[in-house]
């Protein structure tokens, strides 16, 4: 049943708290009523609290009412299981803290009797912890943190204890804070919220869920509208978008038999799909079930740390165990124990990668944690996905070629007639043509009714006759136009990579039009840093035509370039480079690119990209602008570079004081005055961080809006 049963708790703009009986019912499911309201496009954070049977709701109030988060709550169904996931809330989490805070804040308070008891009970979860950690796994770091704090109670140090398990407690806290964040990323990504498709059901189109629709079933799909399917055209003509499934920067011409893909957007015309893959089966769903397998492997840095961790705790035991057995001197004992490596690079490593995250993110770069930058600080070989990262997925015009004369007798003629036509068509290439005449400023031309073939052409009358604008297979096979004469020009033009429209009239060609990515301007300039930067190879792939993929990479001078290249085809390059010995970093932009990102060493996403992009990404780039690659790069390199040199210093530094402990030349107020000030020099050089000049400013496209009243105002007529 949906829930009706809810109360108002407390409301400001933006936040949101229900009280929601169901939510503590027996077997109430939490996590799937906190993926069904983020699905709401506007809401950013939700949380369930079960103890106190309360919803949290984060949003922006900008695209969201109260009314529409209560519309959406009421038409959730609960999820009741005989066994719920056990999970806590973020209010329960945050108990533990508040109450080892408040233990340290009364603790003055209390005679002496009284201190003992209230200081068990505070760090009783600690010495629990660690005495299951030492039954079950053998000596680990959770017995290290037991042994200090219980050491410290043990010999009366009371406020010692508690503050030990204060900060314990607090990193506890915040690793729980930062899983539950992973884990809302992942169910983003990984539980998307269907599209709706309207599909054929007894003579008549119903709207339905898009993982309702059963194989076999008719979907009608119209412009501006997903794809919700992968299937097969039964009937229909469009042009289809498929940039963030394949990469292909231009929209594809659709009609039977071709098959489609779940994902892509249809632009112009409409189609009648017979699903072939539906629900997990669909190209989006699998590209979602192979990031899930590679983000469920453990790490080689969280396998480093686990390694670093033990062998902290050997050390240190080792160390004092052998100083008792030879002198049996508990001063000299606890001169040893005050002496711990770990301190400064437990508390210095992380300041270093969070300096080092902050300073990235005020250069536009958004990096997912310390393991990330790690990564791209080791990357060797970077590959781009050649569409939205190289070039701004857009197209410009780069030659108006005049094929005969004397009218048009001008390429800007040419260009004037041919945008008077196309600004009555809605597809990149048109809109190129229009924005390219636009930028000339030049006139509109008059002409009469245009007749439109989807993903075709189109054709007009005009002046010189009636005009026909298209692709060379319509304007030959349907017009009997015929450009053989002019191959050689052609060809030309295709090796350079560019794609080409064609004008003619019933007296034959007229011209060429030729149009390409729009490169980004920073590009060559930001290849040549990484390469300072010490990228040994520069890659770039693309779903494009082979030909067009290698003009491109030969004028930005790259190692190796892949064309025609499919989602699975990427990750199984990245997967070859890897193979050979190359730690990768992959930059890319669309759901295509997801196991690519996924595959790498660290995954690299441009701020326009896929939302299935981002998320599965280690780095998201929050400004449009491919330098910002760089500044990442030289960021992770400089942290990298930092956390060494702070780890020999702790290690040099604090061997020779355990060394004063273990020799007696230390007292135990000298070890620990040594080493907390060793400590904080390493904080403070670890939040000097890498210094990088003020970010360049995004590029940004010339204004293109001169002589809107010109082409751009024309109709038929």
């Amino acid at each position: 049943m949906p829930i009706q049963d809810y109360r108002i708790v407390h409301e400001v703009p933006g936040r949101l708290r229900l009280r929601v009986p169901v939510i503590g019912r027996p077997g109430f499911e939490a996590t799937p009523l906190e993926a069904w309201m983020e699905h709401l496009a506007g809401v950013e954070v939700v949380r369930v609290n079960s103890l106190a049977r309360s919803l949290v709701v984060e949003y922006d109030p900008a695209r969201r009412s109260t009314t529409d988060l209560l519309r959406r709550l009421e038409a959730y169904r609960p999820v009741l299981v005989a066994k719920p996931l056990a999970r806590e809330g973020a209010d329960a989490e945050f108990a533990p803290l508040v109450s080892a805070l408040a233990t340290l804040l009364v603790l003055p308070f209390l005679p002496r009797p009284a201190q003992r008891i209230l200081t068990l009970i505070n760090v009783g979860g600690t010495l629990a912890r660690g005495l299951d950690t030492l039954v079950r796994r053998g000596i680990r770091v959770e017995v290290l943190d037991a042994l200090a704090v219980g050491l410290a109670a043990s010999r009366g140090r009371l406020y010692t204890a508690n503050v030990t398990s204060l900060l314990l407690t607090t990193g506890n806290y915040l690793e729980r804070r930062t899983e539950r964040q992973s884990d809302r990323m992942l169910r983003r990504l990984l539980q998307p919220e269907p599209v709706p498709a309207w599909v054929e059901r007894d003579g008549e189109l119903v709207q339905v869920a898009g993982d309702a629709v059963a194989a076999g079933e008719i979907v009608v799909v119209g412009v501006g509208e997903t794809i919700p399917v992968d299937g097969r055209v039964v009937d229909g003509v469009a042009l289809v978008n498929q940039a963030a499934v394949t990469g292909e920067d231009v929209p594809v011409a659709k009609e039977a038999p071709r098959r489609v893909i779940s994902g892509s957007v249809l632009v112009e015309g409409r189609l009648r799909i017979a699903a072939t893959q539906v629900g997990e089966d669909t190209t989006t769903a699998r590209v979602a079930r192979f990031i899930q397998e590679s983000l469920s492997k453990e790490s080689a840095t969280q396998r480093m740390a686990d390694a670093l961790a033990e062998k902290r705790v050997y050390v240190t035991l080792g160390t004092g165990a052998l100083v008792y057995a030879a002198t049996r001197d508990l001063t000299r004992l606890q001169s040893v124990f005050l002496v711990d490596y770990s301190c400064a690079l437990k508390l210095g490593t992380p300041m270093a990668f969070k300096t080092g995250l902050y300073q990235a993110a005020s250069h536009g770069v958004l990096i997912k944690g310390g393991e990330a930058m790690e990564h791209l600080a080791a990357a060797d070989t970077l590959i781009f996905d050649k569409t939205g990262t190289l070039t701004h997925s857009e197209l410009a015009v780069t030659d108006v070629i005049v094929l005969a004369g004397p009218d048009p007798s001008s390429e800007e003629e040419l260009l004037a007639l041919v945008a008077s036509v196309e600004e009555h068509a809605n597809h990149p290439v048109a809109r190129a043509v229009v924005e390219a005449a636009k930028d000339r400023d030049l006139q509109h031309i008059s002409h009469g009714e245009v007749d439109y073939l989807v993903a075709h052409g189109l054709s007009a009358r005009i002046g010189i006759g009636r005009i026909v604008i298209g692709s060379r297979h319509y304007l030959e096979e349907h017009a009997g136009i015929a450009f053989a004469p002019h191959e050689g020009r052609i060809a030309r033009l295709e090796e350079e990579g560019k794609t080409l429209l064609f004008v003619g009239n019933e007296h034959g060609p007229l011209g060429l039009i030729a149009l390409r990515d729009t490169l980004r301007q920073e590009a060559a300039a930001t290849l040549r840093r990484l390469r300072a930067l010490g990228l040994e190879r520069l890659v770039m792939i693309s779903g494009d035509r082979r030909e067009k993929a290698e003009a491109l990479a030969a004028e930005l001078g790259l190692d190796a370039v892949y064309g025609e290249v499919d989602p699975e085809g990427k990750a199984a390059l990245v997967r070859r480079y890897q193979e050979a010995g190359s730690r990768v970093a992959f930059v890319g932009d669309g759901i295509n690119d997801g196991p690519a990102l996924v595959t790498a060493d660290v995954g690299i996403a441009m701020p326009r990209g896929a939302d299935i992009a981002r998320a599965t990404a280690d780095i998201v780039l929050m400004d449009d602008r491919l330098g910002a690659v760089a500044d990442a790069r030289e960021i992770a390199a400089g942290t990298m570079r930092l956390i060494r040199n702070n780890f020999n210093a702790a290690v040099g530094i604090n061997t020779g004081i355990l060394a004063g402990a273990v020799l007696g030349w230390s007292s135990p107020v000298a070890s620990a005055l040594l080493h907390n000030g060793t400590t904080i020099g390493i904080l403070l050089n670890a939040l000097r961080g890498v210094r990088l000049g003020e970010p360049e400013a995004p590029a940004r496209r010339q204004d293109a809006g001169r002589g809107r009243e010109r082409i751009g105002q024309g109709s038929a007529d």
